[in-house]
């Protein structure tokens, strides 16, 4: 097992404790209601109800952990002539690798919707208990998760534009 695979895994297992610890603390943080869309001094003026904030919750928690990994499983079965790759010919030779590039591809889309649910969600518990963290501290989150989600996705197809490494 390559370093990077490894890797991928243990970020994937990390990633589900989180949201998972994640999820807990804030539900015990929460009162009945969640402030959900804040004002320009901070202060929220939409709410949501606790359980309606942990429905959807474990809604998108079993959507990316069921259903992505199983769109995941059916690719890897998919006849190499069927996905649109690059230099198909090549990467038909060398299917495990394919395998294992699109593989750890989900894995690290996975990985990183958990990190950003147990991000977010985090957040969300901070801002609505008066800690010393305000709406305006986690400005950047969006476009770090953003920036994160954008490099997972476009790192696939880059991978695949290049020979596979048996063929070097």
């Amino acid at each position: 097992m390559k370093i990077t695979t490894f890797a991928i895994r243990v970020w994937r297992v990390f990633s589900m404790i989180t949201v998972f610890v994640a999820s807990m603390y804030s539900y015990s943080l929460f009162g009945q209601e969640v402030g959900i869309h804040f004002n320009a001094l901070g202060q929220a003026d939409e709410f949501m109800l606790k359980s309606d904030i942990f429905y959807i919750l474990v809604g998108l928690i079993l959507t990316n952990n069921v259903l992505l990994l199983s769109v995941g499983r059916a690719l890897l079965k998919l006849p190499s002539n069927v996905l649109p790759i690059p230099n198909q010919t090549l990467w038909a030779e060398n299917r495990e690798e394919l395998n294992e590039h699109i593989q750890n591809w989900i894995y690290s889309l996975v990985a990183m919707i958990n990190t950003s649910i147990a991000l977010t969600i985090f957040a969300l518990a901070t801002v609505n208990n008066e800690f010393k963290f305000k709406i305006g501290d986690f400005n950047g989150l969006l476009y770090l998760i953003v920036g994160f989600l954008l490099a997972i996705v476009v790192a696939l197809p880059i991978r695949l534009m290049m020979k596979p490494s048996s063929n070097d």
